[in-house]
């Protein structure tokens, strides 16, 4: 699935998923999710909004993460990331150059 980052103009806040990518990728109800970005696999909390139309994932690891390696390349403008699903409610997040973005976030 694709998504894309948030930020405040200096910093990545979250990430935003789609509700359309939400209904499809993530179990309802869940509370948590995990994320694998590289090396590091971090379990980020989802709060109650998140399946209310505000499908959105903030993390201060994550916001940390995308901030030293994607953020800082990007110009400070929202990029699309890939979340690829590896297991329930689990996912690997990288980047996605222009070239190779292939959908939306829904």
């Amino acid at each position: 699935m694709v998504v894309r980052t948030q930020g405040n103009g200096r910093e990545v806040t979250g990430l935003h998923v789609g509700t359309t990518n939400a209904r499809r990728y993530f179990s309802k109800g869940a509370s948590a999710v995990e994320l694998r970005l590289g090396d590091l696999q971090i379990q980020c909390r989802l709060p109650a909004s998140f399946w209310d139309g505000q499908p959105e994932i903030h993390d201060p690891r994550l916001c940390e993460w995308l901030n030293h390696k994607v953020f800082q390349q990007s110009n400070r403008n929202p990029m699309l990331m890939a979340m690829v699903q590896s297991g329930d409610n689990t996912f690997t997040l990288q980047p996605i150059s222009f070239a190779n973005r292939r959908g939306r976030v829904a």
